[in-house]
């Protein structure tokens, strides 16, 4: 068997570039010139690699290093093993984030899966559909009439896109994922098997037992969201259901219809959100949250792992 390099580097960098890009500040200048080509977690290292070392707890690490250099807080500095780049910076892992971008940009958006450019031959699209030049239709997908897809944006195999929808630029709809009555804005990443716009939970008791209320929202996905494979965006009842610009969903998150949730909020995994709720900008849910119906949380809030309101 083969040990195949899914992510080559795009280029070595030196730490003093790495220092100029995030900020950071090198503690002895004369290291300005070590190469980095790889990332790894500071109980691992390697030749070549940057790693970063945050948190008191972490400490102890910077004592046994092997690493070509290191992001951490200025208190840290003084503790790394002789020869190792010492980058000092007031938010390591988030310069680490900024550098891992750069040394592995394919890693950072996903891209094809069959290395197919333009419209394949074996997808179905709608004679009416409008796809800009530069999008890209892989093997097996499935575009219904009157829907638009921009420029760069990605539609992997076995994907389904439904009549009318809208998807802006440079995004990513994964591999068996499906979007029905929903407006997609630009940048934004859906994984395989979510499922946006589907009917919501609406449901009234009747003499012969549950009774359906017809659901004729939308969904609006606003610019720079990621939403996590298998998870579910209902379509609102009557009023739309709507996720913010910038707001990342991990896998398995259920969202009912009418949800608003805000910006820039994140998402764990095994999260419920219940009809009707609205949810600030800036909120964080750890795994496993249960949100009931009509509820309003709001800016800002850090809801832990697996608590439930109501």
């Amino acid at each position: 068997m083969t040990d195949p390099v899914f992510f080559a580097p795009s280029r070595r960098y030196t730490a003093g570039e790495v220092a100029n890009l995030t900020g950071a500040s090198l503690l002895d200048a004369a290291q300005a010139e070590i190469a980095i080509e790889a990332l790894a977690p500071a109980n691992e290292g390697g030749d070549g690699a940057l790693v970063f070392v945050d948190g008191k707890r972490n400490f102890a690490l910077m004592q046994s290093l092997r690493a070509a250099a290191v992001l951490c807080p200025a208190d840290f500095a003084t503790k790394a093993p002789p020869g190792i780049a010492v980058l000092m910076h007031p938010r390591p892992q988030q310069a680490f984030a900024m550098v891992g971008r750069l040394l592995f940009p394919h890693a950072a958006t996903p891209g094809p899966m069959t290395g197919e450019t333009g419209i394949s031959a074996h997808a179905f699209v709608d004679p009416s559909a409008h796809i800009e030049e530069g999008a890209i239709v892989e093997a097996g997908a499935v575009i219904g009439p009157g829907v638009s897809i921009g420029s760069g944006t990605v539609i992997a195999p076995h994907a389904v896109v439904g009549r009318s929808c809208q998807i802006g630029r440079d995004g990513f709809v994964g591999p068996g994922a499906s979007i029905q009555y929903a407006l997609v804005g630009n940048r934004v990443i859906i994984h395989g098997g979510a499922r946006i716009g589907q009917d919501g939970f609406g449901f009234v008791g009747g003499a012969k037992g549950p009774e359906r209320v017809p659901q004729i929202g939308r969904v609006i996905i606003q610019d720079d969201v990621e939403i996590g494979s298998n998870s579910t965006v209902d379509r609102g009842a009557m009023s739309d259901t709507i996720i913010g610009q910038g707001t990342k969903i991990d896998n398995l998150v259920q969202i009912a219809h009418n949800v608003r949730i805000g910006r820039n909020c994140i998402i764990a995994g095994l999260s419920g959100i219940s009809g009707s709720v609205v949810v600030g900008d800036n909120v964080t849910m750890g795994g496993g949250v249960g949100l009931a119906d009509h509820l309003t949380i709001g800016p800002g809030a850090k809801l832990a792992a697996r608590s439930g309101f109501m």
